[in-house]
């Protein structure tokens, strides 16, 4: 075998020798045999035995060496012979479904030597990196296509919601506490707080002492023991609980104490927060951060430097392949898929359409450094989350051979493909023929939407790939057939419905957001951009904020033109409460309410008028733009540009802005409310 550091690759005859209990193994209650192991690249060993610490390990493999040169009358190893063996083996850390390697950065070629062993005794799949935080692994790791390796965190919101839940732990009384394993702190909510107050006095004098001592205390790696979830630490914690012997109030004093203690944690945590709820967007990933995060160097999600908030662990990495001197090598885990087509969990990882989508960036641009694809399996929207149909949203990140950044890429499918309609159960003609009409009325939108002001991504490129139809529709399964999708920039920045609360404390912040959101209104509105013809679309994850180098709001851009002209019929007015709402559920967070109010009412009014103005000027060039297409009352693209543009020129501007106006509950209360920080 070739020496540590000079190969990544084993030959087809290499195996492992396992010294002690296979990694995964368990005894007769239920618990690992072994939680560590070492393995010897050169010796083409994996040593498990205890006692569990990898410094012994190595010692004692020296003896197994030893012991086994003195049976063949061999000399024992020298001390230099001991310090190269010892020095080119490679820590590993067991978890009962995977082996967790961790790297010496500065040899990172060995620890991929142990990686490609261990595949002989497990799956691909069962092996992880440790130690991503450090840039060296991590390049490592991007270069090899790997980035799928690296994720430790569930992406489904059951399954985020069963491990944040399975992590709550106790000290001496109740599992109360969230635990974070990677620091050793125990993350105590507000919620979980606020229901001490139903516990009898002795027991709720028990656990506020619990707090009280152990929130001073720190740990072995100076963490505290307790700490408190999402609170302004400069309006509570630990202090609150000093100076006071609980067990000796009376009962009085003690509710007296606490409800004292309760509201100043309320006071010190938003609203968003109060409440331990995964459904709950912000409190989810804020709760999974803090738990799952900070010092956890299995997560992948550090990976890609600058991604927005939405896509915040959301991602699901999939399996891709690397570049080896120019020649891109396909994952072998795909082997290892097509060999087990009922594992459902591989299949996912090993999408099929990942190929076809790497392969075409290759061929656009060339000589590729590395290529990682990830797919986004949730709708990221809080108000219209995907219930059913195929999901197919994508984001890479890749690197061309002599760049020195990166290119991050955002693809989408086609909503109505052919698979879609082979489903409805259409003929395979039918359904390509319906597919490419849906492809001409997507590209029409956006062309409509790009010219009634909509401040949409710069560029998007129209995109095919091979899939085998495995859809409902029997006489075609198993078909390749053609899908198209839609690949566009990735927009830098944060979906306007989840910018942190903090932000809109920056001074000016609210304001220049306020204004920013009032022009994007209106050209959600004149497009009629709806997913279900009725309520509007807007403010729900689409629009993209982003922030100049002073941390202010400077554009909104729209990243997906989906569900415009949907509504193309009813007076603007309609909807002026739902153009309202971006107002009405940030006047608890916004420093000022009604200047947010009127900041975002202005700015859309002057955007009507200006956007009318323009179609006035220019009448024949946007009344002439789809004549060439179709003409059908019954909803051809042609005939809902036209009911567009004549509600655009019908439309009282002032009106519409009044609405709304009537419709901002700090406008018209005759109340402002409080900012709650």
């Amino acid at each position: 075998m070739d020496k540590p550091g000079t190969c990544s690759h084993l030959s087809d005859d290499m195996k492992l020798e396992l010294i002690g209990p296979h990694p995964f193994a368990v005894g007769p209650d239920g618990r690992q045999l072994t939680r560590i192991g070492t393995l010897f690249p050169d010796q083409g060993a994996l040593y498990t035995q205890t006692p569990g610490v990898h410094a012994w390990q190595r010692l004692n493999f020296i003896d197994h060496l030893n012991a086994r040169r003195a049976a063949v009358q061999e000399p024992v190893l020298t001390p230099e012979e001991e310090s190269n063996i010892t020095a080119n083996s490679v820590d590993l850390i067991f978890e009962s479904d995977h082996i967790l390697i961790r790297p010496d950065a500065e040899r990172m070629e060995l620890a991929m030597v142990a990686d490609d062993l261990l595949q002989t005794l497990v799956s691909k799949r069962q092996v992880k990196f440790l130690s991503v935080s450090d840039s060296r692994v991590r390049e490592a790791i991007k270069r090899r296509g790997e980035c799928w390796r690296l994720s430790g965190i569930p992406k489904s919101r059951e399954a985020k919601e069963q491990m944040v839940f399975g992590s709550k732990v106790g000290i001496h009384g109740l599992p109360i506490y969230f635990y974070n394993r990677l620091t050793g702190t125990r993350w105590l909510t507000f919620q979980e707080f606020e229901k001490l107050g139903l516990l009898e006095p002795q027991d709720l004098a028990r656990q506020l002492q619990e707090i009280a001592d152990h929130s001073l205390r720190r740990n072995r790696v100076d963490r505290p023991e307790i700490d408190f979830f999402a609170a302004d630490l400069r309006r509570f914690g630990a202090r609150d609980f000093s100076g006071v012997v609980y067990e000796q109030l009376n009962p009085e004093q003690l509710r007296a104490r606490f409800e004292e203690l309760r509201n100043h944690f309320a006071a010190a945590v938003h609203e968003a927060f109060r409440k331990d709820d995964c459904h709950n967007q912000a409190w989810c990933q804020r709760i999974l951060s803090t738990l799952f995060l900070e010092g956890n160097e299995t997560q992948s999600e550090q990976l890609l430097s600058g991604l927005s908030p939405e896509f915040f662990l959301n991602i699901e990495w999939l399996a891709g392949g690397r570049f080896e001197e120019g020649e891109f090598l396909l994952d072998p885990i795909f082997d290892e898929a097509a060999a087990h087509p009922e594992d459902t969990a591989l299949q996912r990882l090993c999408d099929s359409r990942a190929k076809d989508i790497i392969f075409n960036f290759i061929r656009d641009y060339g000589d590729l450094e590395y290529i990682n694809l990830g797919s986004v399996p949730e709708s990221l929207s809080l108000d219209r989350p995907q219930q059913d149909g195929r999901r197919g949203v994508f984001l890479t990140e890749f690197r061309a051979r002599g760049e020195t950044t990166s290119v991050k890429r955002f693809m989408r499918l086609q909503k109505w493909g052919v698979w879609e309609h082979l489903d409805e159960g259409k003929g395979l003609l039918e359904s390509i023929q319906e597919s490419d009409e849906y492809t001409d009325y997507w590209l029409d939108r956006r062309l409509g939407c790009l010219q009634l002001g909509m401040n949409l991504c710069r560029r998007v490129l129209m995109r095919r790939l091979n899939e085998v139809y495995m859809g409902t529709h029997p006489a075609h399964r198993g078909r390749t057939i053609r899908t198209i999708y839609f690949e566009r920039e990735y927009l830098p920045g944060m979906a306007t419905d989840k910018v942190p609360l903090e932000h809109y404390l920056r001074p000016g912040y609210a304001e220049k957001f306020a204004t920013l959101l009032g022009r994007a209104a209106v050209a959600s509105l004149i497009v009629g951009r709806t997913f279900d013809g009725k309520a509007p679309a807007f403010d729900d994850g689409d629009e993209v904020l982003r922030e100049g180098e002073d941390g202010l709001p400077v554009e909104i851009l729209v990243g997906d033109h989906s569900g415009s002209f949907t509504e193309y019929e009813l007076a603007m007015e309609t909807f002026a409460a739902h153009y309202a709402r971006p107002v009405n559920i940030r006047d608890h967070a916004v420093p000022n309410p009604v200047a947010f109010a009127q900041c975002y009412v202005e700015a859309f009014r002057e955007q009507l008028i200006h956007i009318q103005g323009d179609y006035r000027k220019r009448r024949r060039g946007f009344e002439s733009l789809f004549q060439h297409r179709r003409y059908d009352p019954g909803g051809s693209f042609a005939y809902r540009w036209e009911c567009a543009l004549r509600r655009l020129d019908q439309t009282d501007a002032e009106a519409v802005a009044e609405t709304i106006r009537r419709h901002i509950q700090v406008l018209n209360t005759g109340k402002v409310a409080a900012p709650d920080r």
